[in-house]
């Protein structure tokens, strides 16, 4: 039996991996595990939350996975791949997918463009419809400072681990992102450990990267790094995405 773990990002929910997760149940018969991490979901309750929580709760996700499947995968995405790479170092994971994974954060070209589209559409009467605005504005209001401190400390305590990778990793950014820049990829894709890596950037693709409009090739894409033995040919195709 294969099992996957998929964890979300800082202030998120499963919702942000749920089209992945969807489209690996409709494709295998893998057990896929979506857990909410501590102070997480459509709620947010952060005050007093450790980023240390947050890791002992993906790592209590995976061990039960474990107990259950002979072989297991983790997809982290933003804050949830830095969690993913934690356990890809500590535990006995067989390969590991990093979705614009925030080695990096806040991109300040695509923030300064996302901004002045909301400065448009404030002029429009039209910012109430604009997505981006009604996605973050609740979560910046329910986010206390502590919260952010604590991620930020996650990302500085696992940053230093990345080269101790060793397993086949994929890694997907999109390049419209305006919380996790580009270089975040990179700089992930050249300091892992591994050989068996690759890495695929998505021109139109903002931060929530499984609800872009290019997921199904990208979910294609994951599967087949994650059922083939290495990944070594998938890796040749999508090296002409790498800059």
């Amino acid at each position: 039996m294969i099992g996957c773990l998929c964890i979300h990002g800082f202030t998120g929910s499963p919702y942000e991996v749920e089209p992945l997760v969807d489209f690996l149940k409709e494709h295998t018969n893998w057990e896929i595990a979506a857990p909410t991490l501590p102070g997480h979901g459509e709620t947010l309750q952060l005050k007093g939350v450790r980023y240390k929580d947050w890791i002992k709760h993906a790592e209590e996700e995976l061990k039960k996975l474990m107990k259950r499947c002979e072989t297991v995968y983790v997809i982290g995405f933003s804050m949830g791949g830095l969690i993913a790479a934690y356990l890809a170092v500590n535990y006995p994971v067989k390969k590991l997918v990093l979705l614009s994974a925030a080695a990096y954060y806040v991109n300040p070209k695509q923030l300064a463009a996302d901004i002045g589209k909301m400065v448009k559409d404030t002029f429009r009467g039209e910012l109430q419809n604009n997505d981006l605005f009604l996605r973050y504005k609740k979560k910046i209001k329910d986010t206390p400072i502590s919260a952010t401190f604590q991620f930020r400390t996650l990302v500085s305590n696992i940053r230093p681990i990345l080269e101790k990778i060793e397993i086949p990793t994929f890694i997907a950014q999109g390049e419209a992102d305006g919380i996790v820049p580009s270089k975040s990829a990179k700089y992930i894709y050249e300091k892992i450990g591994t050989e068996h890596k690759n890495i695929k950037y998505i021109k139109k693709s903002g931060h929530m990267i499984c609800h872009c409009d290019e997921n199904e090739e990208l979910f294609s894409d994951i599967l087949e790094f994650l059922s083939l033995e290495t990944g070594t040919n998938l890796n040749k195709r999508l090296m002409n995405n790498y800059k």
